[in-house]
């Protein structure tokens, strides 16, 4: 069992001294990795809905906060680390030029030594779109080819690739990832994308979820690989632990002057590491990512900085 953190980039981490802190602290806590999240802009006042929080709003209906790019803060922080893993949670693929993008990470992913994990979705927020001239409707076909296309830059010495969003003939790009491509972790919640991360993906991320809603997602997906014969455990599940799984566990009470028990989010990373190791043939293909963007996940993450994960079951 893996256990990363998520919204890395939010928040005390949106700052050069937090995010130094929060890299070094979290690496020598054990955690596997540091996952960052991404929007070029909010458009003020947007109507389209946020998909995992009941309020239809990201950041508790914040809509001026710092969010730093996500390939740059994690470049920032690689810096001031030597082994914890790299990842986005998600990069919002549609809207970036996929060989400009190819050529970022496998880059980061060189001068770090082969820690990059690159999680990849689709994106909700239309009005963004927007603003960047990219159109929304066919997002899902347009990441999938940016899939395609990136692949192929890394894995190719002269890489050609001819399909709808992306044409391109004997390209050279280098420096190539350190272990020969970059691993692609497909994140959304919905049925088109379980079958993409079948598909597509070396991982899988649903995003948060109640523990009934997440074995949904991954018995869609294993279904998914059943139809295209595929075998499943080559895709690396991972789940959150956020607000939205709460009603599945329950906070540990505590009295004054009482030793101060682990929270919510912690409750539910023990209960999904259990049910993980329980149920995975291959447990150190799953990872429970540690939710840090409200305020009540504040005692998990520091229960779980202080603890020595790498010691633990």
């Amino acid at each position: 069992m893996k256990f990363g953190l998520m919204f890395a980039n939010t928040g005390m981490g949106s700052t050069p001294a937090g995010a130094r802190d929060l890299a070094s602290r979290a690496e020598a806590a054990g955690f596997e990795s540091l996952w960052t999240v991404e929007h070029v802009v909010v458009p003020s006042g947007y109507e389209s809905k946020y998909p995992y929080d009941p309020s239809g709003k990201m950041a508790g209906g914040a809509e001026s906060f710092d969010l730093p790019d996500p390939l740059i803060w994690l470049a920032f922080v690689a810096a001031a680390t030597e082994r914890i893993k790299l990842g986005t949670g998600i990069l919002i693929l549609p809207q970036r030029n996929p060989l400009i993008t190819a050529k970022e990470v496998a880059t980061l992913d060189a001068l770090s030594g082969g820690r990059v994990v690159l999680g990849v979705g689709v994106g909700w927020l239309e009005e963004e779109f927007n603003a960047l001239g990219v159109p929304f409707a066919d997002r899902g076909t347009r990441h999938d080819d940016y899939v395609e296309a990136m692949r192929a830059l890394w894995t190719q010495d002269k890489a050609s690739v001819h399909n709808t969003y992306s044409s391109f003939d004997n390209c050279i790009s280098k420096p190539a990832p350190v272990n020969g491509t970059v691993p692609i972790v497909v994140g959304g919640h919905t049925t088109r994308a379980c079958k993409r991360a079948a598909r597509l993906g070396d991982g899988f991320f649903p995003g948060s979820g109640g523990l009934r809603e997440l074995e949904a997602s991954f018995n869609a997906m294993r279904a998914e690989c059943e139809l295209i014969g595929r075998d499943p455990s080559e895709i690396e599940l991972s789940a959150g632990g956020s607000s939205r799984a709460r009603r599945d566990v329950h906070p540990r009470r505590t009295t004054a002057g009482a030793r101060r028990q682990p929270g919510p989010d912690v409750t539910l990373a023990r209960r999904q590491a259990g049910r993980a190791r329980r149920r995975a043939p291959n447990p150190l293909r799953r990872r429970v990512l540690i939710f840090r963007h409200d305020k009540t996940s504040e005692p998990a993450l520091a229960w779980l900085l202080s603890a020595d994960l790498a010691q633990r079951p």
